[in-house]
Parts: C-alpha cells; sequence; structure tokens
C-alpha cells in the first residue's frame, strides 16, 4: 500500500478520514513543516489472552523488578484461590 504524507494541520481537522486511510492499510506519516513526528498504521498482531502467570512470567523474564515485588505474584494467586468457589450468577438459573 501506499505511503501518505501529510501535514500536522490537516490530520488534525480530518482524523476521520486519516483512520479510514489507515484500515485500508496505508501508512501515514505526519508532517510539522519539514520533520515528519508520527507514524500511524495499522495494528498488525491479533491480540490473544494470556495466562497470568504467563504475564507475570514475561515481567521477570523482562527483569520488571521495579514494578513488582517478589511476593505480587503470591498475592495474586492467593486472591485468586481464595475465591475459587465463586461462580458467576446465571440471571436465567433465579426463573
Amino acid at each position: 500500500m501506499a505511503v501518505i504524507h501529510i501535514p500536522e494541520a490537516e490530520a488534525a481537522h480530518n482524523l476521520t478520514g486519516l483512520l479510514a486511510k489507515v484500515r485500508a492499510g496505508e501508512d501515514v506519516i505526519i508532517e510539522s513543516d519539514v520533520d515528519a513526528f508520527s507514524v500511524v498504521r495499522a495494528h498488525k498482531a491479533k491480540l490473544q489472552p494470556r495466562l497470568l502467570s504467563e504475564v507475570l512470567e514475561g515481567l521477570r523474564r523482562n527483569a520488571a523488578n521495579n514494578l513488582l515485588d517478589d511476593q505480587f505474584g503470591n498475592d495474586v494467586e492467593a486472591g485468586i484461590k481464595s475465591h475459587e468457589h465463586e461462580r458467576l450468577i446465571d440471571p436465567w438459573e433465579s426463573f
């Protein structure tokens, strides 16, 4: 697909049109004066749900220790286990 260069003012004025071009598969480069400062393109990856344990392992693997302390995963698991006996109530069951 094409790469479209548009000025910042046009992008701000016609965001709907800009997004339509992106949805159609075109990359849009927004420029201010002579500098390009943003590239807008469609996100290709389909997001897949992950288990909380996978998320925590990814954080540990990427050294996100400044975000999570050693006890965080244990606290989350304890919270989940404390609610295992509960189930969602189907509103149709009450009739």
